[in-house]
C-alpha cells in the first residue's frame, strides 16, 4: 500500500497566490542534516521552484508553499496492524540513510500507525532535502523512497544596476552549494525588494528562475527590472499653524522632487529617513517653545500609478511657552545654589528653547565635575503654566550614584594596538565613571578615523559601584593613496599624488610622502606624526619638505626652500593646547631679470633660516572644518637667529568668532562669522633683512586683492621698471562673512557667503634703502603703498561640495585701496583626488 502527497501529472504541488500561479513544494527548516556525510546547516536546505512574476509593491504578494499531506491509501489493505519489521530507504545519493532515519516519527519494531506514518511524511519534507516523498508498506517491511532536492551551482543577478552583486548576495540566504529551497527562494526574492526599496525603487520586479543542470544541480537566476525610482512628490503638513508649510520643509532633511535634485538623494522616498525626519520636527518646535508639541501621524501614500509617494506629517502644536523664572537647587557638598548661577546662560521671557536647557544642564555638570565633583549630576526640570505661557525652570543638582571603572575591554581591533584605543579615554582603569564620559569616550575614539563604527557601552562589574567598559569598533582601511587636479588662482593647473598611512602598524603613527605639480609650483614632503609620543599627551612629528615657487604672475622672482621641521604639541585640557616647532631651511631667491628693482635684486641668492616657534591656541569651535558656533584664539611667535643668516622676532594673534543664527532663521545652515588678526616682526643682529619673511597681504586673507597686492611696493624708475611686492614689518586684517544656503541649491551642497575683509600692511621691511640717488648710479626708487590706511573689499561666493571636488569662487570688489594696489576681482580654485 502506497502513501504520497497529492500532486499534479509531472509530480509538482502547486500553490495559486491571487491570480499567478507558483510552483513549489513545502519547506520547514530543521537545525541540521547531514549531506554525504558531513554536517550541514540547515539553512542552506533548499527545494524547487518554478518563479511566479508578481508586481513589487510594499507589501509585495507572498510567495507561499504548502505543507504536505498523506493520501488516502488506494489499497483495499488498511495501514494498521502489525508491526515495522524493517525500514528501506531508496532513493538518497547525497544524505546517509541513518540520517533519513533520525527525521522519521517511525521505528523499527513500532506498530504501522497512521498517525506515525503521516508525522514521519511531514519530517522529511520539511527538511527541506527532498523533491518527493513516497512511504509504502510491503508486508511488515516500510519501503521509504525518496527524490532529492538539487544542489545550488551558482547564484546569478541579471539586470540589475542601481545595486551591485556583492550587496545583493550580502542579502541571500540561499547560498551555492547548498540544498535548493522554494522557501528560502521566495524569501531571498523579497530581501532583493527590499534592498531596493531603500534605494527608492518600489516599482521594482524580481522574478527568480530555475535552470536544471546534470547531477541534479540548478542554477538560480535572479531576473530583476530596476523600474523608475519612486520619489515624494508631494510633502504637506497639517496641524502646522505657527510656521508655513516652506519653513517646515526647510527643517526636514526630506525633499520634493526637483530637477536640481539630481546630484542628492534627499527626494528619494525612505522611512527611515521619514521617521528621522519626524524626530526633526519634534526638536525644531521644542527649540521655539511648543513643549506640548506632538507628532500624530506620519505617512508615506504610493501613487496609483506607483511613480511617487506623498508624504505627510499630522502634528499638534500646542501653545508656544516663555522661561518663567530659573531657579537652581543644590543638594551638593560645599557647593552652594547662588555659586552655580553665574553658569547659568538662559534668562527668563526668552523662548524655551529645550536643546539650550539640555545644553546649559550639560555644561554646568561638566564644570561641576572637573571642579572635583566627579559624580555631580544636574537634572532641568520644568513645570508648565498653560494660563500664562510660561515655564518655570528648575536645575537641581545633587551627588548622583558613585561608579568607578572596574575594567576597560577593547573589541573588535584586529590591527590597532589597544592602547592606541585606550589613550583617547576621558578615563582609566579605578577612575570615576559617570554617563556624560560615554558620548565623549566614543568621540573620541571615532576622532581618530581608524574605525567604521564605534561603540560605547557598559555592564555592572563586580560590586554595584563598579562598572565595565566595553569599547567595541569595526576597523576600516587607513592606508591612502591619492591622485588628484585642478585649478587655483595662486598656483594655475595643480597636479599631486600622494601615499600616507593614518595608522601605520595600528600604532596611530601618521605618515606619508605627498607631491605637487603645477604651473607655478613644485612641492615635495615627508611627514610622520606621532600622537602619543613616548606614551604621553604629546604630538611629536618630523616634515622633510622641498618647495620652489615661481612667482612670474605677480613677482618679478622665484624662491625654492628645503629643509626640515620638527614638531611638538600638547593639550592642557579639552579646549588650549600648544604647539612648538623648530625649522632648519636652506632657501634661494633667482630668475630675477633686468628690470626688478633694487630691493628684489638685493634677494638674489642663499639664505640659511634656523627657527623657533610656538602657538598658544584656545579653541571651543563646535567644528574644525565647518565651524557653526564657539570661537578660538591663537597667539604665537617665531624667533629666528639660533644660527642661519636670519635675525628676528615675528609675533602673531588671531581670532574668530561663530554666531549661529538658528533662532532667527529657524535653520541649521546660517552662520555670522568674525574674524581678525594682527603681527608684527621686529630685526635684531646683523641678519640679512629678506622679503621673503615679510607679512603680506591679499588673496584669501583680504579678498578683491592680487596675493600680496595690498602694501609696500617698489615704483619703476627708467631701466628698473618692474613695480615688485615688498611687504611690511606690521600687518592686520579683519574680515566679517555671513555663511547663508541658496535656495533650491543646498542639497547639491552649494552654500553662499557675503562677505567684507579690511586690513592693512606696512612698515618698509628691506636689506637697504634707494630713497635718494646715489653717487654709484643707483637711482631713487620710490616706495607705493606703505601706509597703515585700511583697504576694504566687499563681495560674495560659494562652494560647492561636488562629486568632481570642493569648487571655492569668490568675487570681491575693492571698496578703499591705495594707489597702485594690485586687484583681482574673481578668484577660485578647484581640486580633487580620488
Amino acid at each position: 500500500m502506497g502513501f504520497r502527497t497529492k500532486s499534479d501529472p509531472d509530480g509538482r504541488k502547486q500553490i495559486l497566490t491571487g491570480k499567478r500561479s507558483a510552483l513549489f513544494v513545502s519547506v520547514c527548516v530543521l537545525p541540521f542534516v547531514m549531506v554525504d556525510g558531513r554536517q550541514a546547516s540547515a539553512a542552506s536546505t533548499e527545494g524547487t521552484s518554478a518563479a511566479a512574476p508578481a508586481a513589487v509593491v510594499a507589501p509585495s504578494r507572498a510567495i507561499h508553499a504548502r505543507t504536505p499531506r498523506l493520501s488516502e491509501s488506494t489499497s483495499s489493505v488498511a495501514p494498521t496492524g502489525g508491526y515495522i519489521e524493517d525500514i528501506r530507504v531508496s532513493g538518497n545519493t547525497r544524505i546517509e540513510t541513518n540520517t533519513v532515519l533520525s527525521y522519521m516519527v517511525a521505528r523499527v519494531g513500532d506498530p504501522f500507525s497512521q498517525d506515525d506514518l503521516d508525522r514521519s511524511l511531514k519530517t522529511l519534507y520539511a527538511t527541506g532535502l527532498f523533491k518527493d516523498v513516497t512511504l509504502r508498506r510491503d508486508g511488515n517491511i516500510l519501503l521509504v523512497r525518496l527524490k532529492e532536492n538539487p544542489i545550488v551551482n551558482r547564484i546569478v543577478f541579471e539586470g540589475n544596476h542601481a545595486a551591485k552583486d556583492e550587496d545583493l548576495r550580502k542579502v541571500l540566504a540561499l547560498r551555492p552549494r547548498a540544498v535548493f529551497s522554494a522557501e528560502t527562494t521566495a524569501d531571498d526574492r523579497q530581501r532583493i525588494l527590499e534592498v531596493y526599496a531603500q534605494k527608492a525603487r518600489f516599482a521594482a520586479v524580481v522574478t527568480p528562475q530555475i535552470i536544471k543542470l546534470a547531477h541534479n544541480r540548478v542554477d538560480v537566476v535572479f531576473q530583476i527590472n530596476e523600474g523608475p525610482q519612486t520619489l515624494i512628490s508631494k510633502i504637506a503638513f497639517v496641524g502646522n499653524k505657527a510656521y508655513s508649510e516652506s519653513s517646515l520643509a526647510g527643517v526636514v532633511s526630506s525633499k520634493e522632487t526637483a530637477w536640481y535634485h539630481f546630484l542628492s538623494s534627499s527626494d528619494e522616498y525612505n522611512p527611515e529617513r521619514i521617521k528621522y525626519d519626524a524626530e526633526l520636527l519634534r526638536r525644531f518646535y521644542l527649540r521655539n517653545g511648543f513643549v506640548d508639541f506632538q507628532i500624530k501621524d506620519v505617512k508615506g501614500e504610493l501613487s496609483p500609478d506607483r511613480k511617487s509617494f506623498y508624504v505627510t506629517f499630522t502634528m499638534d502644536e500646542g501653545v508656544r511657552y516663555r522661561l518663567g523664572k530659573v531657579d537652581i537647587r543644590s543638594s551638593l557638598r560645599h557647593v552652594p545654589a547662588k555659586s552655580l548661577r553665574k553658569y547659568v546662560e538662559l534668562f527668563p521671557h526668552q523662548w524655551y528653547d529645550g536643546k539650550a536647557v539640555q545644553d546649559n544642564a550639560t555644561d554646568m555638570e561638566e564644570i561641576l565635575q572637573a571642579e572635583g565633583h566627579p559624580f555631580a549630576q544636574v537634572r532641568p526640570t520644568i513645570a508648565r503654566n498653560p494660563e500664562k505661557r510660561i515655564v518655570n525652570l528648575l536645575f537641581d543638582v545633587s551627588e548622583g550614584p558613585r561608579h568607578y571603572v572596574e575594567r576597560i575591554d577593547v573589541n573588535g581591533n584586529t590591527i590597532t594596538q589597544d592602547n592606541v584605543v585606550r589613550r583617547q579615554l576621558p578615563f582609566a582603569e579605578g577612575d570615576p565613571y559617570t554617563t556624560s564620559y560615554k558620548k565623549y569616550a566614543k568621540e573620541a575614539v571615532q576622532d581618530l578615523g581608524f574605525f567604521k563604527s564605534v561603540d560605547v557601552s557598559t555592564s555592572q562589574g563586580s560590586a554595584p559601584d563598579r562598572t565595565n567598559v566595553a569599547v567595541n569598533v569595526v576597523e576600516k582601511p587607513t592606508g591612502e593613496f591619492s591622485l588628484g587636479g585642478g585649478y587655483s588662482t595662486d598656483v594655475g593647473v595643480i597636479g599631486n599624488v600622494g601615499l600616507k598611512q593614518h595608522n601605520l602598524l595600528g600604532t596611530g603613527v601618521d605618515a606619508g610622502f605627498s607631491g605637487t605639480v603645477s604651473q607655478w609650483q613644485k612641492q615635495a614632503d615627508i611627514s610622520i606624526t606621532n600622537p602619543a609620543f613616548m606614551g604621553r599627551n604629546l604630538v611629536a612629528g618630523a616634515d622633510i619638505f622641498f618647495v620652489e615657487n615661481n612667482y612670474q604672475t605677480y613677482q618679478n622672482y622665484s624662491e625654492g626652500r628645503y629643509g626640515i621641521t620638527l614638531r611638538m604639541g600638547y593639550s592642557y585640557n579639552r579646549y588650549l593646547s600648544q604647539s612648538w616647532n623648530y625649522s632648519l631651511i636652506r632657501r634661494w631667491v633667482g630668475d630675477t631679470w633686468d628690470q626688478s628693482s633694487y630691493y628684489v635684486l638685493d634677494q638674489k641668492g642663499k639664505s640659511l633660516l634656523s627657527q623657533i616657534g610656538t602657538t598658544l591656541m584656545y579653541d571651543t569651535r563646535d567644528n574644525r572644518m565647518a565651524p557653526h558656533s564657539g570661537y578660538y584664539v591663537s597667539v604665537g611667535g617665531d624667533f629666528a637667529g639660533i644660527g642661519g643668516d636670519e635675525k628676528y622676532v615675528r609675533g602673531k594673534v588671531n581670532g574668530a568668532y561663530y554666531v549661529p543664527l538658528d533662532d532667527i532663521t529657524n535653520s541649521h545652515s546660517w552662520t555670522f562669522m568674525v574674524r581678525g588678526g594682527a603681527g608684527y616682526m621686529a630685526d635684531w643682529g646683523n641678519g640679512r633683512h629678506d622679503i621673503i619673511d615679510n607679512f603680506y597681504l591679499g588673496g584669501n586673507n583680504l579678498r578683491g586683492f592680487l596675493d600680496g597686492g595690498a602694501g609696500p611696493r617698489s615704483v619703476g624708475i627708467l631701466n628698473h621698471s618692474s613695480e615688485d611686492l615688498l611687504g611690511g614689518r606690521f600687518m592686520y586684517n579683519a574680515s566679517a562673512q555671513l555663511n547663508f544656503p541658496i535656495p533650491f541649491l543646498s542639497d547639491m551642497g552649494i552654500g553662499g557667503r557675503a562677505f567684507v575683509d579690511t586690513g592693512s600692511v606696512a612698515g618698509l621691511r628691506v636689506k637697504r634703502l634707494y630713497t635718494s640717488k646715489a653717487n654709484d648710479g643707483i637711482y631713487y626708487t620710490p616706495i607705493s603703498g606703505d601706509t597703515l590706511r585700511p583697504r576694504v573689499s566687499a563681495g560674495a561666493g560659494f562652494s560647492w561640495k561636488s562629486p568632481f571636488g570642493l569648487l571655492n569662487i569668490d568675487l570681491g570688489v575693492p571698496v578703499m585701496r591705495s594707489h597702485n594696489d594690485r586687484t583681482q576681482l574673481l578668484r577660485f580654485g578647484f581640486g580633487q583626488q580620488f
